[in-house]
């Protein structure tokens, strides 16, 4: 009888799941090993539970540091080495491929037709070709335009599972106390409150296959909400790609950021209002030239402030969307924008004040800015996120997270919010396009 490959999943807690419920979980040609786990603080050490893992699997799967991914090759004697996660360049996969192949196992990239799910509802999907391009804003107005259409929306959130695995199979979210019984981390807050706010009801988890019937029992559409600039893990009647002219090139550089350009019905270019015209000509021409099909969209993410006047001539600390500073590789976002367009006197630097895992933070993504990441996988990293800030000698703190921070971290100064929004440029609109879709 022939044996079994021995599989490892490279991921991140979330692809990395996915990819093994519905290629491998009930597979006896494959025994995957071990998953490995980078990107995301606390995971590796942990079990992927048997509840989720299956029968093959009575003892759940071990996950291990990604540094340790040579040695478990050699201890396993393993076949294949499945890469799982997103928002990495080009270049580190093919590093990553190369560190694979010299221990002589095969490497593998899972693509959209062995991993996309099937669904008995129309699927929007929103994509994008980096991290911290305008993924939610723009899920927030096609979600929006669904309902102005008479649409019942459900939106599916690519997963952020950081807690107890096994009770994260399936969760939903209508309410801000939902927030709370599923213990959401900062992270996780920051993609759900800002549908729930807007009356949205949100799903996410582990196995998608029981997240998706869930949805489609309440939804006329479906609305795929992506993470990272991954591709979707349900197949997609429209896909919308967000590309970011701050950082032109991108978009064929990252993976699968490149994929999803390439895939997408409708591509937006986003922050034209903010960006160099000559990155918005690049973008425009990479864009054209991978997918010549597209329909391309231009829109501006304009900022808003209650109360602008209130950051004239003070000292201000800037607190940011913190996968966008760190892997996303952005210095700013619209923290910085704000404080200088109203006037603030100085953008105080957190890293002296930070402490635990955030300087820790800082010292793994150098390129980061005088701006702090909201970085709250869990309470003691939010508490460490609440130290930083209070410790800052400052006249106002500037949150320019998606949600409001101070729901979850107690700020001794004074605070004002930044939002933005998608808004759209000329001809075509996505109420059109979703129009001539669906309506």
């Amino acid at each position: 009888m022939t044996q079994p490959d021995k599989i490892i999943i490279m991921g991140a807690a979330g692809r990395d799941f996915h990819n093994f419920n519905v290629c491998f979980r009930d597979n006896p040609a494959y025994n995957v090993v071990a998953f490995t786990a980078t990107q995301i603080p606390h995971i590796e050490g942990r079990i992927y539970p048997a509840v989720l893992a299956g029968p093959l699997y009575p003892n759940g799967i071990p996950i291990f540091p990604e540094s340790d991914l040579p040695d478990l090759i050699a201890k396993h004697q393993a076949n294949q080495v499945i890469f799982a996660y997103s928002d990495v360049s080009h270049e580190f996969v093919m590093n990553r491929a190369s560190l694979v192949l010299a221990t002589g196992a095969d490497f593998r990239l899972l693509g959209p037709r062995a991993t996309m799910l099937k669904s008995v509802k129309p699927v929007v999907a929103i994509g994008a070709v980096r991290t911290g391009s305008g993924k939610s804003q723009t899920t927030r107005a096609v979600a929006g335009i669904l309902k102005a259409m008479g649409k019942r929306v459900v939106a599916v959130r690519h997963p952020m599972p950081y807690g107890d695995l096994g009770k994260q199979i399936v969760e939903r979210f209508a309410s801000y106390d939902d927030l709370v019984k599923y213990e959401t981390t900062i992270e996780e807050r920051e993609e759900y409150e800002p549908h729930i706010a807007r009356g949205t009801i949100v799903y996410a988890g582990i196995d998608y296959l029981k997240i998706l019937r869930a949805a489609e029992a309440e939804a006329d559409v479906v609305l795929w909400d992506g993470g990272n600039n991954d591709f979707p893990f349900v197949q997609p009647d429209l896909l919308i790609v967000v590309a970011d002219p701050h950082r032109p090139g991108h978009e064929l550089t990252y993976y699968p950021g490149e994929t999803n350009l390439r895939m997408a019905d409708v591509i937006i270019i986003n922050k034209v209002d903010t960006a160099n015209v000559e990155n918005v000509n690049t973008v425009r021409a990479n864009v054209r030239a991978a997918n010549p099909t597209a329909t391309i969209i231009e829109a501006a993410s304009p900022i808003f402030v209650d109360n602008p006047g209130a950051i004239r001539g003070q000292r201000v600390l800037v607190v940011e969307d913190g996968p966008t500073l760190t892997h996303g590789g952005m210095s700013y976002g619209a923290g910085i924008v704000a404080a200088h367009k109203f006037g603030a006197r100085e953008i105080v630097d957190p890293r002296p004040y930070a402490v635990g895992s955030i300087k820790e933070t800082f010292a793994k993504y150098p390129r980061t800015g005088p701006v702090l990441p909201a970085m709250g996988y869990g309470a003691e990293q939010t508490g460490e996120l609440e130290a930083t800030i209070n410790a800052a000698p400052v006249d106002l703190v500037l949150i320019a997270t998606p949600i409001d921070l101070r729901r979850v971290v107690n700020i001794k100064h004074h605070t004002e919010r930044v939002r933005y929004e998608l808004q759209e440029i000329g001809q075509p609109t996505l109420t059109d396009v979703l129009k001539e879709k669906f309506g």
